[in-house]
Protein backbone atom coordinates (compact mmCIF):
# COMPACT_ATOMS: atom_id res chain seq x y z
CA UNK A 1 0.00 0.00 0.00
CA UNK A 2 1.46 3.69 -1.18
CA UNK A 3 2.58 5.69 2.05
CA UNK A 4 -0.59 8.45 2.24
CA UNK A 5 2.52 10.89 2.93
CA UNK A 6 3.35 9.76 -0.99
CA UNK A 7 -0.19 10.91 -2.06
CA UNK A 8 -1.99 13.99 -3.74
CA UNK A 9 -4.08 15.27 -0.68
CA UNK A 10 -7.81 14.69 -1.14
CA UNK A 11 -8.10 18.51 -2.70
CA UNK A 12 -5.73 18.04 -5.26
CA UNK A 13 -5.99 15.83 -8.76
CA UNK A 14 -3.42 13.68 -9.42
CA UNK A 15 -0.76 15.04 -12.00
CA UNK A 16 -2.28 18.90 -11.58
CA UNK A 17 -1.18 21.24 -8.97
CA UNK A 18 -2.23 22.17 -5.73
CA UNK A 19 -4.85 24.59 -5.67
CA UNK A 20 -2.61 26.96 -3.31
CA UNK A 21 0.26 26.84 -6.13
CA UNK A 22 -2.53 27.64 -9.08
CA UNK A 23 -1.71 31.34 -9.71
CA UNK A 24 -4.26 32.43 -12.30
CA UNK A 25 -7.72 31.49 -12.10
CA UNK A 26 -9.58 31.72 -15.65
CA UNK A 27 -13.18 32.61 -16.37
CA UNK A 28 -14.24 32.76 -13.07
CA UNK A 29 -14.13 36.49 -13.16
CA UNK A 30 -17.84 37.05 -11.96
CA UNK A 31 -17.94 35.00 -8.82
CA UNK A 32 -14.13 37.16 -8.29
CA UNK A 33 -16.42 40.59 -8.85
CA UNK A 34 -19.24 39.25 -6.67
CA UNK A 35 -16.91 38.16 -3.76
CA UNK A 36 -14.82 41.40 -3.97
CA UNK A 37 -18.31 43.22 -3.99
CA UNK A 38 -19.34 42.46 -0.54
CA UNK A 39 -15.62 42.85 0.65
CA UNK A 40 -15.92 46.58 -0.75
CA UNK A 41 -19.67 47.26 0.88
CA UNK A 42 -18.15 46.03 4.54
CA UNK A 43 -21.25 43.58 4.70
CA UNK A 44 -19.21 40.43 4.19
CA UNK A 45 -20.68 37.18 5.09
CA UNK A 46 -19.14 35.16 7.08
CA UNK A 47 -19.96 31.83 5.08
CA UNK A 48 -19.22 31.20 1.84
CA UNK A 49 -20.70 27.98 -0.29
CA UNK A 50 -18.77 27.55 -3.68
CA UNK A 51 -20.60 25.44 -6.15
CA UNK A 52 -20.33 24.13 -9.57
CA UNK A 53 -18.78 21.20 -11.45
CA UNK A 54 -15.83 19.74 -10.51
CA UNK A 55 -12.32 20.82 -11.88
CA UNK A 56 -13.61 24.66 -12.91
CA UNK A 57 -11.51 26.34 -10.02
CA UNK A 58 -13.55 26.27 -6.78
CA UNK A 59 -10.75 25.19 -4.78
CA UNK A 60 -8.24 27.90 -6.75
CA UNK A 61 -10.93 30.27 -5.86
CA UNK A 62 -10.93 29.41 -2.00
CA UNK A 63 -7.43 29.60 -1.97
CA UNK A 64 -7.32 32.97 -3.88
CA UNK A 65 -10.08 34.79 -1.17
CA UNK A 66 -7.70 33.00 1.74
CA UNK A 67 -5.05 34.58 0.57
CA UNK A 68 -6.55 38.34 -0.15
CA UNK A 69 -8.33 37.95 3.52
CA UNK A 70 -5.15 37.20 5.07
CA UNK A 71 -2.98 40.14 3.22
CA UNK A 72 -5.74 42.84 3.86
CA UNK A 73 -4.34 45.49 6.58
CA UNK A 74 -6.49 46.30 9.30
CA UNK A 75 -7.96 49.79 9.43
CA UNK A 76 -11.02 50.97 11.51
CA UNK A 77 -12.74 52.67 8.38
CA UNK A 78 -11.59 56.53 9.63
CA UNK A 79 -9.94 58.85 6.95
CA UNK A 80 -6.54 57.23 6.74
CA UNK A 81 -7.73 53.69 5.84
CA UNK A 82 -6.10 53.03 2.43
CA UNK A 83 -8.02 52.64 -1.04
CA UNK A 84 -10.58 49.32 -1.39
CA UNK A 85 -9.04 46.66 -3.34
CA UNK A 86 -9.66 46.56 -7.01
CA UNK A 87 -8.93 42.90 -7.20
CA UNK A 88 -8.91 39.74 -4.86
CA UNK A 89 -5.00 39.58 -6.54
CA UNK A 90 -2.40 39.76 -4.46
CA UNK A 91 1.39 39.83 -5.34
CA UNK A 92 3.12 36.12 -5.48
CA UNK A 93 6.03 38.09 -2.88
CA UNK A 94 3.41 39.08 -0.89
CA UNK A 95 4.15 37.45 3.16
CA UNK A 96 1.13 35.97 3.39
CA UNK A 97 0.99 33.94 -0.61
CA UNK A 98 5.46 32.89 0.83
CA UNK A 99 3.35 32.01 3.96
CA UNK A 100 0.48 30.07 2.35
CA UNK A 101 2.30 28.39 -0.12
CA UNK A 102 4.32 26.71 2.03
CA UNK A 103 1.51 25.97 4.51
CA UNK A 104 2.57 28.50 7.16
CA UNK A 105 -0.26 30.85 7.76
CA UNK A 106 -1.98 30.83 11.12
CA UNK A 107 -4.65 32.65 9.97
CA UNK A 108 -5.70 29.37 7.58
CA UNK A 109 -7.37 25.83 8.38
CA UNK A 110 -7.94 23.81 5.56
CA UNK A 111 -10.61 21.06 6.31
CA UNK A 112 -10.57 17.65 4.11
CA UNK A 113 -10.78 14.13 4.61
CA UNK A 114 -8.12 12.27 5.92
CA UNK A 115 -6.50 8.70 6.24
CA UNK A 116 -7.33 5.87 8.87
CA UNK A 117 -5.03 4.10 10.67
CA UNK A 118 -4.13 1.54 7.81
CA UNK A 119 -3.46 4.49 5.38
CA UNK A 120 -6.76 4.43 3.54
CA UNK A 121 -8.55 7.73 2.81
CA UNK A 122 -11.36 8.20 4.29
CA UNK A 123 -14.81 8.38 1.84
CA UNK A 124 -16.12 11.04 4.55
CA UNK A 125 -14.98 14.38 7.08
CA UNK A 126 -15.81 12.75 10.38
CA UNK A 127 -16.93 15.05 13.58
CA UNK A 128 -13.52 15.25 14.60
CA UNK A 129 -12.20 16.54 11.57
CA UNK A 130 -14.67 19.45 12.40
CA UNK A 131 -14.00 19.74 16.08
CA UNK A 132 -10.78 21.04 15.06
CA UNK A 133 -12.30 24.62 14.58
CA UNK A 134 -13.07 25.12 18.17
CA UNK A 135 -9.46 25.02 18.86
CA UNK A 136 -8.24 26.98 15.51
CA UNK A 137 -10.38 29.39 16.61
CA UNK A 138 -9.80 29.91 20.31
CA UNK A 139 -6.15 30.58 19.15
CA UNK A 140 -4.82 34.03 19.19
CA UNK A 141 -4.88 35.59 15.71
CA UNK A 142 -2.16 37.76 14.57
CA UNK A 143 -2.24 40.55 11.74
CA UNK A 144 -5.19 41.64 11.33
CA UNK A 145 -7.10 39.09 13.30
CA UNK A 146 -8.97 37.28 10.66
CA UNK A 147 -9.18 33.59 10.01
CA UNK A 148 -10.24 31.13 7.22
CA UNK A 149 -11.81 28.22 7.12
CA UNK A 150 -11.33 26.44 3.64
CA UNK A 151 -13.62 22.99 3.40
CA UNK A 152 -12.92 21.13 0.87
CA UNK A 153 -15.20 19.35 0.12
CA UNK A 154 -18.06 19.71 2.17
CA UNK A 155 -20.49 17.60 0.85
CA UNK A 156 -17.91 14.82 1.64
CA UNK A 157 -18.85 15.45 5.80
CA UNK A 158 -20.90 13.04 7.61
CA UNK A 159 -23.98 14.13 9.55
CA UNK A 160 -21.99 14.48 12.61
CA UNK A 161 -20.08 16.56 10.99
CA UNK A 162 -22.66 18.63 9.48
CA UNK A 163 -23.64 19.25 12.45
CA UNK A 164 -20.72 20.88 13.95
CA UNK A 165 -20.08 22.51 11.37
CA UNK A 166 -23.48 24.23 11.31
CA UNK A 167 -22.62 25.51 14.99
CA UNK A 168 -19.50 27.47 13.65
CA UNK A 169 -22.13 28.76 11.05
CA UNK A 170 -24.51 29.88 13.62
CA UNK A 171 -22.29 31.14 16.37
CA UNK A 172 -18.87 32.68 13.72
CA UNK A 173 -16.23 34.27 15.99
CA UNK A 174 -15.36 37.83 14.66
CA UNK A 175 -13.45 38.41 11.34
CA UNK A 176 -13.44 34.93 10.68
CA UNK A 177 -15.35 33.74 7.25
CA UNK A 178 -16.13 29.90 6.34
CA UNK A 179 -15.19 28.50 2.10
CA UNK A 180 -17.12 25.73 1.85
CA UNK A 181 -16.29 23.91 -1.30
CA UNK A 182 -19.20 21.71 -2.82
CA UNK A 183 -19.53 19.57 -6.10
CA UNK A 184 -23.02 18.84 -4.87
CA UNK A 185 -24.66 21.23 -3.02
CA UNK A 186 -28.26 19.73 -3.19
CA UNK A 187 -26.43 16.85 -0.41
CA UNK A 188 -25.85 19.75 2.26
CA UNK A 189 -28.05 20.08 5.05
CA UNK A 190 -30.87 23.16 3.98
CA UNK A 191 -29.88 25.13 7.28
CA UNK A 192 -26.00 25.33 6.23
CA UNK A 193 -26.82 26.50 3.04
CA UNK A 194 -28.81 28.71 4.07
CA UNK A 195 -26.60 30.19 5.92
CA UNK A 196 -23.73 30.44 3.29
CA UNK A 197 -23.80 33.12 0.29
CA UNK A 198 -23.24 30.91 -2.64
CA UNK A 199 -20.71 31.93 -5.46
CA UNK A 200 -21.69 29.20 -8.53
CA UNK A 201 -18.59 28.78 -10.96
CA UNK A 202 -19.35 27.59 -14.62
CA UNK A 203 -17.84 25.18 -16.87
CA UNK A 204 -14.88 26.79 -18.68
CA UNK A 205 -15.19 27.48 -22.95
CA UNK A 206 -13.12 28.77 -25.33
CA UNK A 207 -9.73 30.73 -24.45
CA UNK A 208 -10.38 30.44 -21.30
CA UNK A 209 -10.03 26.55 -21.35
CA UNK A 210 -7.02 26.80 -23.21
CA UNK A 211 -5.21 28.90 -21.19
CA UNK A 212 -6.00 26.56 -18.26
CA UNK A 213 -5.27 23.51 -19.25
CA UNK A 214 -1.73 25.41 -20.49
CA UNK A 215 -0.99 26.12 -17.59
CA UNK A 216 -1.84 22.76 -16.02
CA UNK A 217 0.55 21.64 -18.44
CA UNK A 218 -2.36 19.50 -20.30
CA UNK A 219 -0.78 19.51 -24.03
CA UNK A 220 -3.38 17.53 -25.30
CA UNK A 221 -5.96 19.22 -27.22
CA UNK A 222 -9.39 18.27 -29.22
CA UNK A 223 -12.90 18.12 -29.41
CA UNK A 224 -13.00 14.93 -27.81
CA UNK A 225 -11.38 16.33 -24.75
CA UNK A 226 -13.41 19.01 -24.67
CA UNK A 227 -16.22 17.60 -25.00
CA UNK A 228 -15.97 14.57 -22.35
CA UNK A 229 -14.81 17.23 -19.79
CA UNK A 230 -17.57 19.54 -20.00
CA UNK A 231 -15.38 22.58 -19.60
CA UNK A 232 -13.59 21.27 -16.78
CA UNK A 233 -9.97 21.24 -16.67
CA UNK A 234 -10.08 18.54 -13.50
CA UNK A 235 -11.96 16.43 -15.68
CA UNK A 236 -9.73 16.91 -18.64
CA UNK A 237 -6.52 16.53 -16.67
CA UNK A 238 -7.60 12.97 -15.37
CA UNK A 239 -8.81 12.00 -18.81
CA UNK A 240 -5.85 12.09 -20.05
CA UNK A 241 -3.52 11.01 -18.02
CA UNK A 242 -5.97 7.67 -17.30
CA UNK A 243 -6.63 6.89 -21.02
CA UNK A 244 -10.26 8.35 -20.26
CA UNK A 245 -11.03 8.86 -24.05
CA UNK A 246 -10.24 5.65 -25.10
CA UNK A 247 -11.89 3.99 -21.66
CA UNK A 248 -14.80 6.63 -22.92
CA UNK A 249 -14.66 4.96 -26.63
CA UNK A 250 -14.54 1.46 -25.41
CA UNK A 251 -17.94 2.36 -23.23
CA UNK A 252 -19.41 4.12 -27.01
CA UNK A 253 -18.38 0.87 -28.74
CA UNK A 254 -19.67 -1.28 -26.30
CA UNK A 255 -23.31 -0.21 -26.73
CA UNK A 256 -23.04 -0.08 -30.26
CA UNK A 257 -23.94 -3.28 -30.37
CA UNK A 258 -27.47 -3.29 -28.88
CA UNK A 259 -29.81 -5.16 -28.64
CA UNK A 260 -27.21 -7.09 -27.42
CA UNK A 261 -23.54 -5.88 -26.62
CA UNK A 262 -21.04 -8.29 -26.79
CA UNK A 263 -20.11 -10.32 -23.32
CA UNK A 264 -16.51 -10.43 -24.08
CA UNK A 265 -16.30 -6.31 -24.51
CA UNK A 266 -17.87 -5.85 -21.36
CA UNK A 267 -15.88 -8.06 -19.40
CA UNK A 268 -12.68 -6.78 -20.50
CA UNK A 269 -14.20 -3.21 -19.70
CA UNK A 270 -14.98 -4.80 -16.08
CA UNK A 271 -11.64 -6.68 -15.74
CA UNK A 272 -9.72 -3.77 -16.53
CA UNK A 273 -10.26 -1.94 -13.11
CA UNK A 274 -10.03 -4.83 -10.83
CA UNK A 275 -6.79 -5.46 -9.19
CA UNK A 276 -3.79 -3.80 -7.43
CA UNK A 277 -3.00 -0.60 -9.04
CA UNK A 278 -6.08 -0.33 -11.13
CA UNK A 279 -7.99 2.13 -8.29
CA UNK A 280 -7.74 5.06 -10.10
CA UNK A 281 -9.00 3.15 -13.41
CA UNK A 282 -11.83 2.23 -11.51
CA UNK A 283 -12.68 5.48 -10.58
CA UNK A 284 -12.14 7.25 -13.83
CA UNK A 285 -14.11 4.27 -15.40
CA UNK A 286 -17.42 5.15 -12.86
CA UNK A 287 -16.65 8.40 -14.04
CA UNK A 288 -16.92 7.56 -17.43
CA UNK A 289 -19.86 5.20 -17.16
CA UNK A 290 -22.23 8.04 -15.03
CA UNK A 291 -21.24 10.68 -17.78
CA UNK A 292 -22.30 8.19 -20.68
CA UNK A 293 -25.65 8.12 -18.86
CA UNK A 294 -26.14 11.61 -18.39
CA UNK A 295 -25.30 12.27 -21.74
CA UNK A 296 -28.02 9.66 -22.97
CA UNK A 297 -30.46 11.49 -20.48
CA UNK A 298 -29.61 14.75 -22.20
CA UNK A 299 -29.89 13.83 -25.55
CA UNK A 300 -33.42 12.58 -25.15
CA UNK A 301 -34.47 15.64 -24.21
CA UNK A 302 -32.44 17.78 -25.93
CA UNK A 303 -31.20 15.99 -28.41
CA UNK A 304 -27.67 14.69 -29.18
CA UNK A 305 -24.54 17.50 -28.93
CA UNK A 306 -21.25 16.69 -31.14
CA UNK A 307 -19.41 13.29 -30.93
CA UNK A 308 -17.14 12.93 -28.11
CA UNK A 309 -15.88 9.75 -29.90
CA UNK A 310 -17.06 8.95 -33.46
CA UNK A 311 -20.80 7.37 -33.91
CA UNK A 312 -21.71 8.49 -30.25
CA UNK A 313 -24.55 11.34 -31.50
CA UNK A 314 -26.23 8.73 -33.19
CA UNK A 315 -25.67 5.96 -30.40
CA UNK A 316 -27.28 8.30 -27.89
CA UNK A 317 -30.40 9.23 -30.30
CA UNK A 318 -31.19 5.28 -31.06
CA UNK A 319 -30.87 4.73 -27.73
CA UNK A 320 -32.36 7.37 -25.79
CA UNK A 321 -35.41 8.38 -28.90
CA UNK A 322 -37.23 10.56 -26.31
CA UNK A 323 -38.73 12.42 -23.10
CA UNK A 324 -39.29 9.71 -21.57
CA UNK A 325 -36.33 7.54 -22.31
CA UNK A 326 -34.33 10.60 -20.79
CA UNK A 327 -35.93 10.17 -17.52
CA UNK A 328 -35.69 6.46 -17.63
CA UNK A 329 -31.58 7.25 -18.05
CA UNK A 330 -31.32 9.93 -15.30
CA UNK A 331 -33.02 7.63 -12.85
CA UNK A 332 -30.78 4.78 -13.57
CA UNK A 333 -27.77 7.07 -13.76
CA UNK A 334 -29.00 8.28 -9.93
CA UNK A 335 -29.06 4.32 -8.96
CA UNK A 336 -25.93 3.62 -10.39
CA UNK A 337 -24.13 6.42 -8.98
CA UNK A 338 -25.60 5.45 -5.39
CA UNK A 339 -24.43 2.26 -5.76
CA UNK A 340 -21.00 2.68 -6.65
CA UNK A 341 -20.32 4.92 -4.51
CA UNK A 342 -21.38 3.02 -1.70
CA UNK A 343 -19.41 0.08 -3.69
CA UNK A 344 -16.06 1.79 -3.10
CA UNK A 345 -16.76 3.18 0.15
CA UNK A 346 -17.26 -0.78 1.39
CA UNK A 347 -14.48 -2.22 -1.02
CA UNK A 348 -16.63 -4.47 -3.15
CA UNK A 349 -15.01 -5.98 -6.51
CA UNK A 350 -14.78 -3.35 -8.94
CA UNK A 351 -15.25 -5.80 -12.01
CA UNK A 352 -18.40 -6.91 -10.78
CA UNK A 353 -19.61 -3.60 -9.96
CA UNK A 354 -18.58 -2.42 -13.32
CA UNK A 355 -20.59 -5.71 -15.13
CA UNK A 356 -23.25 -5.09 -13.29
CA UNK A 357 -23.70 -0.72 -14.34
CA UNK A 358 -23.11 -2.59 -17.92
CA UNK A 359 -25.69 -4.81 -17.99
CA UNK A 360 -28.76 -2.74 -15.96
CA UNK A 361 -28.25 0.03 -18.66
CA UNK A 362 -28.28 -3.23 -21.36
CA UNK A 363 -31.51 -3.73 -19.98
CA UNK A 364 -32.97 -0.59 -19.83
CA UNK A 365 -31.56 0.40 -23.31
CA UNK A 366 -33.64 -2.73 -24.67
CA UNK A 367 -37.11 -1.41 -23.47
CA UNK A 368 -36.50 1.48 -26.23
CA UNK A 369 -35.01 0.25 -29.16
Amino acid sequence: MADPAELPPPDQIAGAPHPRETPVLFGQHAAEAAFLRAYRSGRQHHGWLLTGPRGVGKATLAWKIARFLLAQPAHDGGMFAPPPPESLTIPEDHPVARRLRAGADGGLMVIRRGHDDKGRLRQVIRVDDMRKLHGFFGLSASGAGRRVVIIDAADEMNPNAANALLKALEEPPANATLLLIAHQPARLLPTIRSRCRELRLSPLAGEDFVSALAQADVTEQGAALAELSGGSVGAAISLTQGGGAAIYADIVHLFQGLPRIDRQRALALADATAGRGNEARFDLTLNLFELFLARLARAGTLGPGPDAVPGEAALLARMAPHDAAARSFATLAERLGARARHGRAVNLDPAALVLDMVLQTEAEARIYL
